[in-house]
C-alpha cells in the first residue's frame, strides 16, 4: 500500500503538458508574426520622433532667424508670490558649467547674464527676442544668478 501512495503522490506533482494535435506552425503564422513585430517597430519609431503635446512636429512658434514671438506674448503663472523676481534682457540658448539651459543677455556684460531653467515655461520659443522673466531664484555654485521662470513675457 505504501508503493501505491508513493505513485499517486509522485504523479500529482508531476504534471505533462501535451501539445495540442491540432496546432501546425505554418509559415503564414511565421508571416504573420513578422509583419507584427515590423508593424510594431515602426509605430514606436513614429510616435517617439512626435514632440510632446503636438500633433505634427512643425507645430508652434518658435523665436530666432524663422519667425519671432508677437510682442506682448505672455506664458505661464500668475503666481506672484512664488515668482516674485523679475529680469530683463535678450533670451539665448545655453548655461554655464550645467546651471541653467538659457541665459539672458543684460547690459553690463557676462557677469550681468541670468541664467534660466523652467519646468513650466517652453523658453526655446523665445530664443533671440527680448522678455522680461518672472521666477524664483535658486542657489547656483557658478552663475551668479539662476532663476527658475514660472512666467515669461515678450518685449
Amino acid at each position: 500500500m505504501d508503493e501505491n501512495m508513493q505513485k499517486k503522490e509522485n504523479e500529482s506533482l508531476v504534471h505533462s503538458f501535451n501539445q495540442n494535435p491540432n496546432f501546425k506552425f505554418t509559415p503564414k503564422l511565421l508571416a504573420l508574426f513578422l509583419v507584427l513585430i515590423v508593424a510594431g517597430i515602426l509605430t514606436g519609431y513614429l510616435v517617439s520622433n512626435q514632440p510632446v503635446g503636438s500633433k505634427s512636429s512643425n507645430t508652434g512658434t518658435t523665436a530666432g532667424s524663422n519667425s519671432s514671438v508677437k510682442k506682448g506674448t505672455i506664458e505661464g503663472s500668475n503666481d506672484t508670490g512664488t515668482f516674485k523676481d523679475t529680469a530683463e534682457g535678450v533670451l539665448k540658448q545655453g548655461g554655464i558649467d550645467g546651471e541653467g539651459a538659457f541665459h539672458l543677455v543684460r547690459p553690463g556684460g557676462d557677469s550681468q547674464n541670468v541664467y534660466l531653467t523652467s519646468s513650466i515655461v517652453d523658453l526655446s520659443k523665445y530664443v533671440d527676442a527680448k522678455v522680461k522673466v518672472w521666477g524664483q531664484t535658486q542657489k547656483a555654485q557658478v552663475a551668479g544668478w539662476l532663476m527658475d521662470v514660472g512666467r515669461i513675457e515678450a518685449l
